[in-house]
């Protein structure tokens, strides 16, 4: 057996995926250890993988850890640590847990789920790996299950409506993988990740697409429902899909008591989100090279293979397979255009919220004020609490300035709404800072990795959203009056690390956040303008260049001219590099 005396640990491995990867591995001789939230899958898997070893005289064993939330560092932290008292070492580490998340245009989703989504998949899978080095052998295989969505072409970049949480958090933990590997390698550790594509499972046809459906139709609407009675309403019906006659009819029943509507009204809209979720599962199918979804043993097949010895070494780094799918996108990824016209500000205000961590980002903010109030506009600048304090006090002396906590959206949500108040704003734009000076990431605490994906992730997440809602009042609940509205958001994500001498791992470490900007910038730009019809627009500025030339400010001031234009409003390119030639 390929696999006798290997310990393989699979992350949410109850049921679906991970449960049959578990399978696969304890049917190739290993010993695995399943964990997961609740315990009587976990159980009835166990149950399942013992009879199999006894079936085939293995000497292999099943532990379970139930009530592990790959999102909570205590109940991770604690795991391994047992392990490690126990004596168990492990060769494998298959990072399998997550959750569909938020399915709805950004400007509706919740920003607790966002951050849930990305402490789930991107979170989970760095504190597991991590902790996992306690008791990992040399030799041993971090394997992370991702997703194609979040995969980018060298100038393409792969939106995924209503999935903002979920691009974002996956696009991030893609390249993690590409950064662990970097890191990992003097510990003869391997790190490998792999974008299956869709895969058959009853999480995908019975809550994914149906979501996505219902979502389509509360934007569109429904005959003579509003947008929140078409979002009470499937919260009511989407769980009766696939249900037998007489749960429907009773479900419908319910619904329309409890809500006050006809029966009739609600069951066509259950057979139109049935019939948009079959259309969405058939477009998906033809993205793919074959036209077919992976089964879920085909995916334990993959993961089987690349844990293998000889296989592993070669695909160290390497997202397999790099690109099955075939998905028909426009180019997304682009520079700034060689001449910009200057855009008249007069009268208009720009508002920066900056979370500066060093000079060279303040005197970024500070050009493009500069820019604003010389060409007749008002530069309001929020600056985080964050932010060293030389650098408040440099960008308050010379702009209109509040220090402000960024991590507390209700603040953040109170700023905006004072400097709406002061006149017409034109455009929000969010700088990010730079990713501060680390030896590695897989060398972080807990509290200093929370610190970075909310600096980089969850924070842009919140300024986006609290612009939209300047933008469009009220367009969270109704999404019919984000048409024909207008806006700019730039979020300006960290540069790529400059000098003579940068390698490869320094680039890796700051591209696990821009890569979780890149899909997310992507995707709420797409919903904006393809399903809200809006004139809003989300753009994301990425400086800095893979061999090390220092950012051009100027270029990046001419990027901001440019993204206010009309002329980017009409283009298909979403993610801007300044500096680049492509």
């Amino acid at each position: 057996m390929k696999f006798e005396d290997k310990v393989v640990l699979i992350t949410g491995s109850g049921t679906g995926i991970g449960m049959t990867v578990a399978k696969k591995f304890i049917e190739n001789g290993a010993s695995v250890i399943i964990l997961g939230r609740r315990k009587e899958p976990l159980e009835s898997t166990s149950e399942m993988l013992t009879k199999i070893i006894n079936e085939k005289n293995s000497k292999g064993f099943v532990k379970i850890f139930s009530g592990v939330d790959v999102s909570d560092e205590k109940s991770v932290s604690d795991m391994f640590d047992s392990l490690k008292n126990d004596g168990i070492n492990v060769d494998v580490i298959v990072n399998n847990a997550g959750v569909s998340g938020p399915v709805t245009c950004f400007a509706h989703a919740s920003l607790d789920d966002f951050r849930s989504t990305v402490d789930i998949h991107l979170t989970g899978t760095f504190w597991t790996s991590v902790q996992a080095l306690k008791v990992m052998r040399e030799g041993g295989k971090i394997i992370t299950i991702s997703t194609f969505f979040a995969e980018e072409r060298p100038l393409e970049q792969r939106p995924y409506r209503f999935r903002g949480p979920y691009t974002a958090s996956q696009g991030a933990k893609n390249r993690l993988v590409e950064a662990m590997s970097w890191e990992l390698t003097e510990k003869g550790i391997i790190s490998i990740g792999t974008n299956p594509g869709p895969v058959h499972s009853d999480r995908i046809y019975k809550t994914v697409y149906p979501k996505a459906a219902s979502e389509f139709l509360r934007v569109s609407g429904f005959e003579d429902l509003e947008p929140t009675e078409v979002e009470a309403a499937n919260k009511e019906l989407v769980g009766l899909l696939g249900e037998d006659e007489s749960t429907i009819k009773n479900g419908i029943k319910a619904a329309a008591e409890k809500l006050g509507k006809q029966e009739t009204t609600f069951t066509n809209l259950l057979n139109k989100v049935q019939s948009i979720a079959e259309k969405i599962q058939k477009n998906t199918s033809t993205m793919i090279a074959d036209q077919q979804f992976l089964s879920q043993d085909q995916v334990a097949t993959t993961v089987l293979t690349l844990s293998d010895d000889d296989q592993a070494k070669i695909l160290n780094g390497k997202i397999i397979p790099g690109d099955r799918v075939f998905y028909p996108v426009r180019s997304h990824i682009t520079s700034v255009p060689e001449t910009v016209k200057q855009h008249d500000y007069s009268s208009k205000i720009a508002v920066l919220t900056i979370d500066a961590t060093d000079e060279e980002d303040a005197k970024k903010a500070e050009e493009i004020a500069t820019n604003v109030q010389s060409n007749g506009g008002q530069a309001i600048c929020f600056i985080s609490d964050k932010c060293p304090k030389e650098i408040q006090d440099s960008i308050s002396n010379k702009f209109h300035s509040h220090v402000i906590d960024f991590s507390n959206n209700e603040e953040i949500t109170r700023w905006f709404n004072t400097a709406k108040s002061k006149g017409d704003i034109e455009i929000f734009i969010h700088i990010t800072g730079k990713v501060p000076s680390i030896s590695k990431l897989t060398e972080l605490s807990r509290s200093e990795w929370d610190g970075l994906t909310d600096k980089f992730i969850n924070i842009p997440a919140t300024v986006s959203q609290n612009a939209m809602s300047v933008f469009v009042p009220n367009g969270s609940d109704d999404p019919r009056l984000f048409k024909d509205a207008k806006g700019r958001i730039i979020i300006i994500g960290p540069d790529l690390p400059h000098g003579k001498k940068i390698g490869g791992g320094e680039r890796a470490k700051v591209e696990v956040f821009r890569g979780a900007l890149r899909p997310f910038a992507t995707t709420v730009n797409q919903e904006l303008s393809d399903v809200l019809k809006s004139n809003v627009r989300a753009f994301l500025v990425l400086a800095g260049t893979v061999d090390g030339k220092e950012p051009n400010n100027a270029r990046i001031t001419d990027a901001v001219n440019y993204l206010i234009s009309d002329d980017s409003r009409s283009s298909a390119e979403v993610i801007f590099c300044p500096d680049e030639s492509r």
